[in-house]
Order: structure tokens, then sequence, then C-alpha cells
């Protein structure tokens, strides 16, 4: 049984809050929130997809992390608003079934996002690896954030990365090294900062999973006592039908045996008239 099944055969689709509103004040608000979200991703897609191409520059950089900054608070908004949400008793179907909807969009939501910003620092560390091949940085003397970083050097664009700052570096004067020195600097920061965030996010995304986990498990039994509900209902409905059928029956031997017994008297009346 689908959800929105369940949903019609609990519910009738009745969606009168009047009795709560502040339920449906948040629930709205989650609704926006999470509105806002998805157009987040939307575009986060977009510049991580850039990272590490022709059109990776700085200011993409720097567009690419305040989005995920803002994303990262808005999810903490969206979360404690589902936590609240989870707080509320003696609800109706429908609104343990928005309830339901929205732990559910809320948890995959965050998890597109989750996976935006580990492909944004996968190419983070590729860049700043290839940046201190090129530049012949010890990595040990820049401080953490940078180990590992060599997983992923071996694909063209990286390789194609890697040549042309070796070139530029043999060329560059000692204020350019410095310079690109600053920026990898700069980058590990940045890195630092999505790793935080991803491992911030994971807490909330364990927490809710667990809600949604708890929610699935009440879905289920109330689809389950749907479906005996159906069943019973439909064994009724055959059993009343057998019964008016049967009693139609009952009926037509009636009529038929009153018919005879009519035709019968009618016989012997005659024939004792005449007699």
């Amino acid at each position: 049984m689908s959800y929105d099944q369940l949903s019609n055969l609990e519910s009738g689709r009745q969606g009168n809050y009047s009795d709560n509103p502040e339920f449906q004040t948040l629930q709205y608000d989650l609704k926006n929130k999470l509105q806002k979200l998805l157009v987040s991703n939307r575009d986060l897609a977009k510049g991580v997809n850039s990272l590490g191409t022709k059109k990776d520059n700085p200011r993409l950089r720097e567009r690419v992390n305040k989005g995920m900054e803002t994303t990262r608070e808005l999810c903490r908004e969206i979360g404690d608003g589902v936590k609240r949400l989870q707080t509320w008793e003696d609800l109706t179907k429908q609104q343990k079934y928005e309830q339901t909807k929205v732990s559910g969009d809320f948890q995959a939501a965050l998890q597109e996002f989750q996976d935006l910003q580990r492909r944004a620092l996968d190419k983070e560390k590729a860049s700043v690896s290839a940046a201190r091949a090129a530049h012949g940085i010890d990595s040990h003397d820049q401080g953490s954030g940078s180990n590992n970083n060599n997983n992923n050097n071996n694909n063209n664009q990286e390789q194609q990365q890697l040549l042309q700052q070796q070139e530029l570096t043999q060329l560059a004067p000692q204020d350019e090294v410095d310079f690109q020195e600053s920026l990898i600097i700069e980058r590990e920061e940045e890195i630092r900062n999505i790793e935080q965030g991803v491992g911030d996010l994971n807490v909330l995304f364990t927490q809710v999973a667990h809600i949604v986990a708890e929610q699935d498990a009440g879905i289920m039994t109330l689809a389950d006592n749907v479906d005996r509900t159906h069943e019973h209902t439909m064994q009724a409905d055959r059993e009343t039908r057998q019964a008016a059928r049967y009693q139609k029956a009952a009926r037509n031997k009636s009529c038929c045996l009153l018919l005879i017994l009519g035709v019968i008297l009618t016989i012997v009346i005659l024939a004792v008239v005449l007699g």
C-alpha cells in the first residue's frame, strides 16, 4: 500500500488544522525551508561540478564555500524544526502523515547536501595536492588537513593542472611562489571547514534517520491495520451479498409455494362448488 493510499484511507484527505495552528505554522515553515534547501543543493551542484575544470577560479570557490556555509545553517534550522515537530502528540492521522513526510523529505535533501560536500572536499584535496607537488612544498610544513591527498591524483584533469602549475613555477618569481603558497594555505583552511561541516551534519543526519526509522515502523503498523481492516470489510461485504442472495432465493421459494397452494385451493373450491 502506497503512502498516498494510506493517507487517503486513514484521513480522507482532510487538511483541517484549525485545532492546532502552531503545528500548521511550523509545518508550513519547514516546507518552505525544505524548498530553499533543494534549490540551494541544485546551485551547489553546478558549482561543485565546475571545481577542477577550466571554469575553476577563486571567485567560484568563494561562492561554493559561502553557499555551503549558508546551506549548513539552513540544515541546522530545519533539523531543529523537525525535532520540534516530533514533540506534538494527539495529532490527527493527516497531521501524522505530514509529520512523517517532512522528516523523510529532509533526510533525502540532507543526504544530497552531504554528498555534495564530500565531492567538494575531494576536489579541494586533489587541487591542494597538485599545487603542493607543483611548487615543491612539503605537506608537513603547512600543518594538518592535507594527509592522504594523493588518492585522487590519477585523473587527467589533475595531471594537466599539475603540469601547468609546474611550468608556471619555473618562470614565476619568488613573490609569485609566495602568493601560490598563501593560496594553498587558504584552500587547506577551506578543507578543514568542509570537513568540520560534514562531521557536524553527520550527527544531525543520524538523528533524523532515527526519527524516520521510528516513523516508518509506526507507518508499517498502521498500514497493516488498514490492510486488515480493508480485508475484513471486503469479507463482510461478500457475506452480506451472499446473505442477500439467500434471502432473495427464500422469498422466491415462498412465493412459489404460496402460488401452488393458491392453485390447489382454487381447484378444491371449484370441485366442491361444481360437485
